[in-house]
């Protein structure tokens, strides 16, 4: 007699368990997932009980990684969810395809963002934008969709820069409580100002370092010192650390501290949150489903709200190299010159109200006509290329 597919899917699932009863090894359990039509990044982050103990039409996935004890930075924990079986398949397809994009960089290309849909729509797409001499590709494009609908769109004059406002007013510390620096205010360089982060952690050497942006280092003979410091209400200035690592790509510089003051986890919001965390890229999918927002505190604009435009994205407008693990959020009146170095964050959907996780590090925004987004890097890339984390 014929199986129904909910047989089948049991009678898989009770081989591979029979299977690791056995001692089947890790990497013999992956590739039988993946021979089986399973999530590799399932299996790998919630482990094979999890795995195993799916609802049928659910698959479950980490959101986050939080700590339980908000006094114990290095107490993380995973979070997650069930989500429709039918959803994580299609977004793990855009996901993909997104990759895929990105590493054939065929002639015209710069850049492209996951959009992942409703639970109930079960659907994603790929925003793709090209330059006017990319020629006609849709065709091609197309044809590597695989049930993911791409949205194209064609940029232009993306050399001419608009530059900021000359006459910047940043929000500058007027205070130090408890020797920590909020972040969402104001710090310096010797040739720039940018927003400071919160504290940026070091799980291999368990320290506890200062970020902002790598680009505010740059500028050519004035960038003499890889100092950084504290602009003051008053005219002073606190010096902060120096530079212990620099990540162009990711934009990001971690910034060891002097010991005058160190770095916080409160976000100097309206009403002041504490970090106690950080979003994977799912949990930012997960945002997306829920049409949620992302808000962020900078150094010039202040807090901001905005809808998340794309995940997973990757820029090839600056520079001569592209960015990956990028998200797409607000508008681009949410940034301006010395914001860089401030962080998207959302209320943490099981923590108390004044705390908050991380979502990613802004870095810039559009200037092009057509397109409005703030961008930068996931808080998941950072952890993943250098094992920092908020």
């Amino acid at each position: 007699m014929e199986r129904t597919y909910t047989e089948h899917l049991s009678h898989r699932l009770a081989t591979i368990r029979d299977r690791i009863e056995a001692g089947m090894d890790r990497r013999e359990f992956l590739r039988t997932l993946v021979t089986g039509g399973y999530g590799i990044g399932v299996a790998g982050l919630l482990g094979v009980d999890d795995f195993l103990a799916a609802d049928n039409g659910e698959v479950p996935i980490v959101t986050a990684f939080v700590r339980p004890d908000p006094d114990d930075p290095w107490s993380l924990e995973k979070r997650t969810k069930y989500v429709p079986a039918e959803w994580y398949a299609t977004v793990q397809k855009a996901f993909e395809l997104n990759e895929l994009l990105a590493r054939t960089a065929f002639t015209g290309y710069l850049g492209s963002a996951v959009v992942p849909g409703s639970y109930d729509s079960a659907t994603a797409s790929v925003s793709v934008g090209i330059s006017s001499d990319a020629g006609s590709i849709r065709e091609a494009l197309d044809g590597l969709a695989d049930d993911v609908s791409i949205d194209i769109e064609t940029i232009i004059d993306i050399d001419d820069i608009e530059q900021g406002p000359e006459n910047l007013d940043p929000r500058l510390a007027n205070s130090i409580t408890n020797d920590a620096v909020p972040t969402g205010i104001a710090c310096e360089t010797a040739n720039s100002l940018a927003t400071l982060g919160p504290t940026l952690y070091d799980p291999d050497t368990e320290r506890e370092l200062f970020v902002t942006a790598e680009h505010a280092f740059q500028g050519g003979a004035e960038a003499h010192s890889d100092e950084l410091l504290l602009p003051l209400e008053n005219d002073d200035s606190i010096e902060l650390g120096t530079v212990d690592r620099a990540h162009p790509a990711e934009d990001v510089v971690a910034i060891e501290p002097y010991g005058t003051v160190e770095p916080s986890d409160k976000v100097d919001t309206p009403s002041t949150a504490r970090v106690r965390g950080q979003f994977t890229r799912l949990g930012l999918a997960d945002l997306v489903a829920r049409d949620a927002e992302l808000e962020k505190v900078g150094a010039v604009t202040g807090h901001t709200v905005g809808k998340i435009q794309g995940i997973d994205a990757v820029t090839c407008f600056t520079d001569d190299f592209c960015r990956y693990g990028q998200i797409r959020w607000g508008g681009e009146m949410d940034l301006t010159d010395g914001d860089s170095g401030s962080v998207s964050f959302h209320s943490d959907p099981e923590g108390e109200d004044d705390e908050v996780l991380i979502a990613g590090f802004n870095n810039a925004r559009t200037w092009w006509p057509g397109q409005s987004y703030v961008w930068g890097v996931g808080a998941y890339k950072i952890t993943e290329e250098h094992g920092y984390y908020f």
